[in-house]
């Protein structure tokens, strides 16, 4: 009775180093620039190596996999998150996570650049697209300077808005460090409606109160709903 060697299962997979020269993202980035390489190529370049489960460009591609292929989604996961089932670990995935947030702030700056923020109308344009579609709810606080130009965007918390989470602490240890002259809160509702909840209301008046105390006033809270807006200035809420 002959005896055969079990056969593996798995295909052999070239590591990046075995790939032509001309084919390795690092190569095509340096010859071709980063637009021409696909998301996988560059999280491949973020991970670094390979591992157990591929090559770090098959590595990439799950990474993106396990967010239906959303960046945005992938930036929103906890860090933690992409660990078990990808198998990056958690300093790539913090490596990851450093240049989704890196090129987040790319495109803030792009767009803030010299826009002053005039009407409630200049601050849903500048928010909506990245607040609308989210399936989670996001707090942010526009931090403006002097001739009302927005300086910085700080994302203050993730999930459900309370007052408890909400806390002007949080939300004016950052406006005194930018030496802010004036704060907007923005924040979505994933329902799309952007009807202001009994807790909006609570957030809105204790961070109002807060501003008035420290002398950095509260011009409005925006909240982005699918494709309209609430401002509580304009419905006299403030």
């Amino acid at each position: 009775m002959s005896h055969h060697s079990p056969v593996d299962p798995r295909p052999t997979v070239l590591s990046i180093r075995e790939l032509p020269r001309s084919e390795r993202p690092r190569e095509r980035l340096v010859t071709l620039g980063a637009s021409a390489l696909s998301s996988p190529e560059l999280l491949a370049i973020l991970i670094g190596a390979g591992g157990a489960r591929g090559s770090a460009l098959q590595l990439g591609q799950l990474l993106l996999a396990g967010t239906g292929g959303s960046l945005r989604r992938m930036a929103m996961q906890p860090v933690a998150s992409p660990t078990p089932t990808s198998g990056v670990g958690m300093a790539r995935a913090v490596t990851v996570h450093a240049a989704l947030e890196l090129g987040r702030r790319l495109a803030a700056e792009t767009r803030e650049d010299g826009a002053p923020v005039r009407s409630p109308r200049d601050v849903a344009r500048l928010f909506a697209p990245r607040l609308e579609d989210l399936p989670v709810e996001e707090f942010h606080v526009a931090i403006l300077d002097a001739q009302h130009r927005l300086e910085r965007d700080v994302t203050i918390t993730r999930g459900l808005l309370t007052s408890s989470l909400v806390h002007p602490r949080e939300v004016f240890r950052e406006a005194i460090a930018e030496r802010a002259a004036a704060l907007i809160l923005v924040h979505n509702h994933p329902s799309g409606d952007p009807t202001p909840s009994a807790d909006d209301r609570i957030v809105t008046e204790q961070l109002v109160a807060a501003g008035k105390l420290l002398d950095i006033p509260v011009h409005d809270h925006i909240i982005i709903g699918r494709g309209r807006y609430t401002s509580f200035a304009e419905a006299g809420l403030l």
